[in-house]
């Protein structure tokens, strides 16, 4: 169910942005650590985040944080829009 949710999520990206290589992995465990694994191979490592009402800017989470601090790759951080 997780992959095919995935695959819906990600499935207008990937048809607009043909030329980009999405790798698509459902993994199961932390999510730190699974982001973490995924970066010692990714040219570049995709994370969300969510604005807050109130808040200036974003308000990243322990999961993002570690991810900025400690990923192998470049990390972009994605607002929801």
């Amino acid at each position: 169910r997780h992959e095919q949710e995935l695959d819906a999520a990600l499935h207008a990206a990937v048809r607009a942005h043909g030329a980009v290589d999405v790798r698509r992995e459902a993994v199961e465990g932390q999510a730190r650590a699974a982001l973490l694994d995924a970066s010692a191979t990714a040219d570049l490592l995709v994370v969300g985040a969510r604005r807050r009402t109130g808040h200036t800017g974003l308000q990243l989470g322990r999961v993002n944080h570690a991810v900025l601090h400690h990923a192998a790759c470049p990390v972009a951080v994605v607002p929801r829009a």
